[in-house]
């Protein structure tokens, strides 16, 4: 879906949890063979916090962001905390991460948008049209899952794949004759896969309290085969809705930053045309960091020099819902 909207990224930032945690420990607590992890997701290593937390990690993403931005944290008008778990029920993280900044008593108002593992293109979305409208000029879009306090041994697909990672941009309107804008974006739920990736406890209908609570519901869950089958079925699509041509080449885009959903959905991408090279990963490194992965895997290809200003980018994945989303952007 083509929409044109002026937004130029001119901040980007990350933070990685001190701690590395290799396969042979995931291995050794899942009970796996040695080897099993690598051969299977494609992850060797990944990071885990060891006292950080999201709205820590945020903050820290976001001050180097806002450094390259060359901004100062009161000069920002809104701040999008942009994350598929929050680090507490209440209040919003979004308001942790402002009072992480220093920004306590500033006003600057603080949301989350949640699309779970989309969370980061969505935030991005809300904030090209806010920065459209005139309301805002300078938008914080901050991203960060601890997903480690919520594996489940007993499903090792899962359980071995997901990493803890914050990243963050700083967006604005372009200067005059700057070409940096989102062209298209688009976004589709398909409810009928919700309980396919989920965890059920925290929220009212399964709170810990309730008599008979079953600490497994507070653990990720996810039919990883039953995504795979219900993306492939609805993929092809949606990039025909996103970029008409899509589904069989990559077009005029120079980049694509996908979702690092596994090692499966990665080799999917690649069935529709797209160069392998073309495809930015950090899913060896960094395995699934949720909605961090896309702007984790973002800031990794401008830091390597594999994204130029100018050029043109596809963000792209899936999260729970079961949801897909994309943007075309001129970066």
């Amino acid at each position: 879906m083509q929409v044109n909207i002026p937004l130029k990224i001119i901040g980007l930032g990350r933070y990685l949890p001190k701690r590395i945690v290799p396969n042979s420990e995931v291995e050794a607590l899942c009970g796996l063979s040695a080897g099993w992890v690598e051969r299977r997701n494609g992850v060797r290593e990944r990071r885990w916090v060891v006292d950080e937390t999201s709205s820590f990690m945020s903050a820290e993403a976001a001050r180097e962001a806002l450094d390259e931005a060359k901004l100062k944290p009161n000069q920002l008008d809104l701040i999008i905390n942009a994350s598929g778990t929050g680090e507490q029920a209440i209040p919003d993280t979004g308001a942790l991460i402002q009072r992480q900044l220093g920004l306590g008593r500033s006003g600057i108002p603080a949301m989350t948008v949640n699309t779970t593992c989309l969370s980061f293109l969505a935030g991005m979305d809300v904030a090209s049209n806010f920065i459209k409208s005139g309301r805002y000029k300078n938008i914080l879009i901050a991203s960060a899952d601890i997903a480690s306090c919520g594996i489940n041994p007993k499903e090792p697909e899962s359980a071995t794949l997901v990493g803890d990672a914050a990243a963050a941009v700083v967006v604005t309107q372009p200067k005059n004759g700057e070409a940096s804008m989102i062209h298209n974006a688009h976004f589709k739920t398909y409810g009928e896969g919700a309980y396919l990736t989920t965890i059920m406890g925290g929220g009212s209908r399964l709170h810990p309290r309730f008599t008979n609570h079953n600490p497994e519901d507070d653990l990720f869950h996810m039919d990883g085969p039953a995504v795979l089958r219900m993306v492939r079925e609805v993929g092809h699509g949606f990039l025909e809705e996103l970029y008409p041509g899509l589904s069989k080449s990559i077009m005029d885009i120079e980049v694509v930053v996908p979702h690092q959903a596994s090692k499966v959905g990665l080799m999917m991408l690649e069935r529709f045309g797209w160069p392998k090279t073309k495809i930015m990963s950090t899913l060896e490194t960094l395995g699934n960091c949720v909605s961090a992965s896309i702007p984790a895997t973002l800031y990794q290809a401008v830091m390597d020099g594999n994204i130029q200003r100018g050029q043109k980018v596809l963000l792209v994945g899936t999260g729970a819902g079961l949801s897909i989303g994309g943007l075309v952007l001129t970066y």
